[in-house]
């Protein structure tokens, strides 16, 4: 195993010829495939991986300079298929995953025959005619709020971000994750994805793009989708789900497999 296999939990299952990459959002780390990776190894030779920074991963490791921008981990997943010789798949990005995977494709297009988004947002902050769900003073008292107590703040952070049930075991599975991150290196990460602002780069992704997204999604207003799929140069395709939520793939599995499934399958040109 490879160095940056290695620092990243690198698993590769499966068999097939295409290859699918499912790369994790803030918070999470690759268990947060769980329901959706058996109905995939049958077809797909299928990579998962950590981000660095996730609980899974040796926080020494983590440069707080490399990682305050999200061209840090593209050239993280750029490593990583480099490292298994990967020269075509299709990557299923959740969350920050998804902005993280369209870097990727702009500088390596030849890399992704597809990508497909899942809760993804260029940016968090509202602006001059763009909703994007917070206001600054609110991402100062979530900064604050993971600053002062982290585990509180996870217990908090976690029922709002998963949605429904506060004692699903969605709820608890998230808790986890998030409660393993170092309490510094998740801040730093949270600030980095909150404050990043990716707009300006979605009219360079020519890879094409399934948009997936909850009705439901603290983190992520449902226009989102539409503002993604507007200002996207490749071809792009929408789905909102009945699910709520930012982590529907955990949460509302028997809504979310199916989409995805079908996303992964069939292409929009087709």
């Amino acid at each position: 195993m490879g160095i940056v296999e290695e620092a990243h939990n690198v698993k590769v299952t499966g068999s097939g010829e295409q290859v699918i990459v499912l790369a994790h959002g803030f918070g999470t780390d690759q268990s947060v495939w769980k329901h959706l990776v058996p109905h995939l190894v049958d077809d797909y030779r299928v990579v998962l991986y950590d981000n660095m920074g996730a609980g899974t991963t040796n926080p020494d490791y983590f440069d707080f300079n490399r990682y305050s921008t999200l061209e840090g981990y593209a050239f993280d997943l750029l490593a990583i298929l480099e490292e298994l010789q990967i020269d075509s798949c299709i990557l299923v990005g959740h969350s920050v995953s998804a902005m993280i995977g369209a870097i990727a494709s702009i500088s390596r297009p030849d890399l992704f025959t597809k990508l497909v988004m899942i809760s993804g947002s260029p940016r968090y902050l509202n602006d001059v005619d763009y909703y994007g769900g917070f206001e600054q003073e609110e991402l100062d008292q979530l900064f604050e709020a993971m600053r002062s107590n982290y585990k509180a703040w996870c217990s908090g952070f976690a029922p709002l971000a998963v949605g429904g049930d506060m004692d699903s075991v969605a709820v608890q599975e998230f808790s986890r994750t998030l409660f393993n991150m170092r309490p510094d290196i998740a801040l730093s990460v949270a600030q980095t994805i909150f404050q990043s602002d990716m707009r300006q780069i979605l009219s360079l992704v020519s890879v094409p793009c399934h948009i997936i997204q909850s009705m439901k999604d603290l983190a992520v207003p449902v226009v989102i989708s539409e503002y993604l799929h507007q200002n996207l140069l490749a071809d792009s395709v929408v789905e909102v789900m009945s699910s709520d939520g930012h982590l529907p793939q955990l949460s509302s599995p028997d809504i979310v497999i199916p989409v995805l499934l079908r996303h992964i399958r069939y292409n929009i040109a087709s």
